[in-house]
C-alpha cells in the first residue's frame, strides 16, 4: 500500500470520527438528550428531587475543612466564571485562522449563558441554603449573569452549561490535531462542576441539567454554523 492510499484511509477515518461527534436534530441522540433535559426541568419545577439534592449537599458540607482542597475547589469554580471562556472565544474570533471557531464558540456561550439565566429564574429551583464551612480565597467571586426575578435560582447550573459548551466546541476543533489527547479538555467542565457541588453552590440535578443543555446548544450551533469548515482553510 502506497502513501497516497494510507493518507486517503486516514482522511476517511478522521472524517467518520468527526461525523460521529456531531448529531442531527432529528437523531436519536438529540431526542434522548432533549427528553432528558425536559424530564429534569419537570422534576426541578415540581421540586420532586429537592430532598435528595439537599441530602447530598448535607453530606458534602461535612467534607470541608482541608484548606488545600477547599482553596483548590474555589480556583476550579472561578475558572468557570462567564468572562473567561467568552474571553477565549473573542481571541479566537479576532484571529483570522480561527474566526469561524471563535464565532461559533462565542455565540454558543452567549446563548447558553442567557438561556441558563432565564431558566434559573422561571424553574424556581433555588440554590442550597447551606453555608460552606471551609477555607475561602481572599478574593470576591465573580457574579454570574442574572435576570430580574425574585428567586436566586440554580437550574440549570450556569458554570456547567458554559464549560460544557466550551469543551464540546473546542474539543471538536482539537480532535483532528490531537486524536487521543483532546479528551483531556473535558476535565474542564468536570472539575468546575465538582467544585460547584463541593462549594454548595449547585445540586446534582442542576449540574446534570447544565451538562445536557450545554451539549445540546453546542451541537445546534456547531451544526447550524458548519463547524466542520474550520478544517477547510479555503472556506474559513
Amino acid at each position: 500500500m502506497d502513501w497516497d492510499s494510507i493518507n486517503t484511509c486516514t482522511s476517511i477515518q478522521e472524517g467518520l470520527s468527526l461525523q460521529k461527534w456531531l448529531f442531527d436534530v432529528r437523531s436519536r441522540t438529540f431526542f434522548l438528550l432533549m427528553l432528558s433535559f425536559l424530564v429534569l426541568a419537570y422534576l426541578a419545577g415540581a421540586k420532586i428531587l429537592v430532598y435528595q439534592d439537599n441530602l447530598f449537599e448535607n453530606s458534602l458540607q461535612k467534607l470541608a475543612g482541608n484548606t488545600t482542597v477547599d482553596l483548590t475547589m474555589q480556583v476550579f469554580s472561578e475558572i468557570g466564571w462567564v468572562l473567561y471562556p467568552i474571553f477565549v472565544a473573542i481571541i479566537l474570533f479576532i484571529m483570522k485562522s480561527t474566526r469561524r471557531l471563535g464565532l461559533i464558540l462565542l455565540l454558543a456561550l452567549l446563548i447558553g449563558t442567557m438561556a441558563a439565566a432565564y431558566l434559573r429564574c422561571y424553574t424556581g429551583y433555588e440554590k442550597p441554603d447551606l453555608k460552606f464551612l471551609g477555607a475561602n480565597l481572599p478574593i470576591e467571586s465573580g457574579a454570574d449573569v442574572g435576570v430580574p426575578c425574585q428567586i436566586d435560582g440554580t437550574f440549570p447550573a450556569g458554570h456547567t452549561v458554559r464549560t460544557t459548551i466550551f469543551a464540546f466546541i473546542v474539543g471538536y476543533a482539537l480532535s483532528r490535531r490531537f486524536p487521543r489527547g483532546w479528551y483531556l479538555i473535558w476535565l474542564y467542565p468536570i472539575l468546575v462542576s465538582i467544585s460547584r457541588l463541593y462549594l454548595l453552590q449547585e445540586y446534582p440535578t442542576t449540574v446534570i441539567a447544565g451538562a445536557v443543555l450545554g451539549i445540546l446548544l453546542a451541537d445546534i450551533m456547531s451544526k447550524k454554523l458548519k463547524i466542520e469548515l474550520i478544517f477547510n482553510k479555503s472556506k474559513t
